[in-house]
């Protein structure tokens, strides 16, 4: 694969020299849209409209191409700079992402959204959706998502803790049959080995994550970060001192959680009270 390379693109317009230089990458490996297309998971068309300038793709589509090029980093600073977006938000998701593909174990805290490393594609859209998200560009994103849960498969897959707020358990979707097959998902994934699913109930009552959505991803060398995220910001903590600080919080919380035993017979039991028919 190409190595990492400054940016010669001829255009000086930032969206045109991210299509540029999508579109040299890919010629200069000998590779066509549909064997890309085949070779990342995702519809070959996206790629052809993304070096044709016509879409941008989501950060998470940049960042596999980054990873398939052998380009780190370069295509998502492109992708930024064609978006208009040079906020500390996307660099700080932009090395969150980075982080997350050399984790070797995960922990996560979910108040009222279910983690995107286990939810279904229309869960997903769902959320995407009240995010703002619409049309082909969510399509894109819930494509992206979905590629995401692939870090938790295969026999090379890290560990990954979540602990589930009630909260998460008690808010359905719109369709009912959609909401079946995310909860059917999670009582899978829960017997998967490297999977340790817990629900924190709501008689557990206040604790130090609250308003808090959080995964610890730690690196190997045994060096642990954080990402925190509530409705509007993210934040990605690097520093020793908060890491341990939150990691504290989550230890007492861990320690209010049922077992992932119970945890899987109340996931089940929510889901025996789902009607078996989406609504209308």
């Amino acid at each position: 694969m190409p190595q990492r390379r400054a940016i010669t693109g001829r255009s000086q317009e930032p969206r045109q020299r991210f299509a540029e230089e999508l579109r040299k990458l890919r010629t200069s490996s000998g590779t066509s849209l549909r064997q890309l297309g085949e070779r990342m998971g995702w519809d070959w068309s996206l790629f052809g409209k993304m070096e044709k300038g016509e879409t941008l793709g989501s950060p998470e589509v940049v960042q596999a191409l980054d990873q398939h090029y052998g380009t780190p980093g370069l295509l998502l600073a492109l992708w930024e700079l064609a978006a208009g977006d040079h906020t500390q938000f996307r660099e700080r998701y932009r090395r969150y992402m980075a982080l997350e593909a050399e984790a070797v174990s995960l922990w996560h805290f979910a108040v009222s959204v279910l983690p995107g490393l286990l939810q279904t594609p229309g869960y997903a859209r769902e959320v995407l959706a009240a995010g703002g998200s619409q049309g082909k560009e969510l399509e894109q994103q819930v494509e992206a998502r979905m590629s995401r849960r692939e870090l938790l498969q295969g026999k090379d897959a890290p560990p990954f803790r979540t602990i589930l707020s009630e909260a998460a358990l008690r808010t359905p979707l719109r369709d009912a049959a959609e909401w079946r097959g995310q909860l059917e998902y999670l009582t899978e994934a829960a017997k998967w080995p490297n999977v340790t699913t817990q629900v924190l109930p709501l008689s557990a009552g206040m604790h130090g994550l609250d308003s808090t959505t959080l995964m610890f991803l730690r690196i190997a060398g045994a060096r642990t970060v954080a990402y925190t995220e509530n409705a509007h910001r993210g934040e990605l903590i690097e520093a020793d001192a908060p890491v341990e600080q939150l990691q504290r919080k989550y230890d007492a919380m861990r320690d209010l959680a049922l077992s992932p035993a119970e945890s899987l017979k109340f996931v089940l039991a929510t889901l025996e009270e789902v009607p078996c028919e989406a609504s209308t």
